[in-house]
């Protein structure tokens, strides 16, 4: 064979390379990581439907125990949690043994004590469902429903990083002020400050479970953080080389921070997310350590609003984990919206999310699997699609 023949085989043969490895990671179930990514799909969605009023049966341990030993340094909960909705549950239905004012921070909340010491935090229902924030993206007051349908999301997106949220309504004269501390009786609960909708005695919000004492939070400010000052940018709206920049600064160097960093780009713009400006990890983790999705209250304010800067991450480093690329391309054609309606049943408040919320999910998707695609095609999907399994075991 001719020399110029056999370079043009050996093109040919480079090309559907390529083109099989774009295939396998685009949906396919051929290569090993897409079946390992496959099975794993198909436990989320088997377990995606959750019981109302479960119970733990089979246990003598609390639904606070069983949630605490979940955690590991890279998930918040595990692949699959078959006590889950008793644990939802509990946190829904268990009496409020004290009540004072939320940690720290620019909204309204309160820290509550559950029965067995079980610390969460109450955000109350702010708006309506079909509410639209307008303005800024990062706008508004929290919303609770918020809290409760980006927990789902991510347990749908295969993350496991979020705490566990449930929507509940409280009494406000049977349950919240007989233990409640003089403070949140002089704010919460009066006239005049931020408001909270209650409709009677009761009021509606989101309630999240505490993480254990025992994994200590480090909080960072996010690489692609806002400014939030009128006329100043941050680094990345003007630099398209910023990610370069970022790769060299721990804990972005080396681990799987940087990729944390893309999925939650990927979680935050499906949820309308853009005031994450700092983030949480667990202290000590020499970067190791899951970047955990905390506070995503500010989202699905306005369901026509696609703020494509939350993307920033993605689009500027142009790289993204195997397997979420994979579950991206599960959840296409209407996969992600009708999963969400179903882990959405079982929440107490439901209705959680307003169908334009819901549309907006799927087109929001198409959205990033595109950026993905332009990546590709522009640097190759070698360059692109990055194996990162990283697996610690528990302490």
């Amino acid at each position: 064979m001719k020399l110029k023949q056999r370079m043009v085989v050996l093109c040919a043969v480079l090309l559907l390379l390529g083109l099989a490895k774009i295939f396998l990671l685009d949906g396919g179930e051929g290569s090993a990581a897409s079946r390992r990514d496959l099975r794993a799909f198909r436990k989320m969605e088997a377990g995606l439907s959750l019981s109302r009023g479960a119970r733990l049966t089979h246990t003598l341990q609390s639904p606070w125990e069983i949630a605490s030993q979940w955690v590991g340094p890279r998930e918040v909960y595990p692949e699959e949690t078959p006590e889950l909705a008793a644990v939802l549950t509990a946190l829904s239905t268990a009496q409020i043994e004290r009540a004072d004012v939320g940690y720290k921070g620019t909204q309204l909340k309160a820290l509550l004590v559950l029965d067995g010491g079980q610390k969460v935090v109450f955000k109350p229902k702010r708006y309506n469902r079909d509410y639209v924030v307008e303005g800024e993206p990062y706008a508004g007051y929290d919303r609770h429903n918020a809290e409760v349908a980006a927990f789902h999301l991510d347990r749908i997106l295969g993350f496991r990083r979020a705490p566990l949220v449930v929507g509940r309504y409280v009494n406000l004269r049977t349950e919240i002020k007989p233990v409640a501390t003089d403070q949140l009786l002089s704010t919460f609960l009066t006239q005049g400050h931020e408001p909270a909708c209650a409709e009677g005695e009761v009021m509606e919000g989101s309630l999240t479970l505490w993480l254990p004492d025992v994994w200590p939070l480090q909080k960072h400010r996010h690489p692609w953080g806002r400014t939030y000052r009128e006329g100043k940018l941050a680094r990345w709206e003007y630099d398209e080389s910023y990610c370069d920049a970022v790769k060299k600064m721990p804990p972005y160097d080396a681990g799987p921070r940087l990729l944390d960093v893309i999925d939650t780009a990927i979680f935050d713009y499906l949820i309308g997310n853009a005031d994450r400006h700092h983030y949480e990890s667990f202290q000590d983790d020499g970067g190791a350590s899951m970047l955990i999705l905390l506070d995503n209250a500010k989202s699905f304010g306005n369901a026509a609003l696609d703020e494509r800067s939350i993307l920033a991450p993605l689009y500027q480093c142009c790289m993204i984990r195997v397997s979420t690329w994979n579950r991206l391309n599960l959840l296409r054609n209407g996969v992600l919206n009708s999963a969400m309606r179903q882990a959405l049943a079982f929440d107490p408040i439901q209705p959680v999310l307003a169908e334009s919320h819901l549309a907006a999910l799927d087109r929001r998707l198409s959205g990033i699997v595109a950026t993905v695609k332009q990546c590709m095609e522009a640097q190759g999907p070698d360059n692109t699609l990055i194996e990162d399994r990283m697996n610690l075991p528990h302490p």
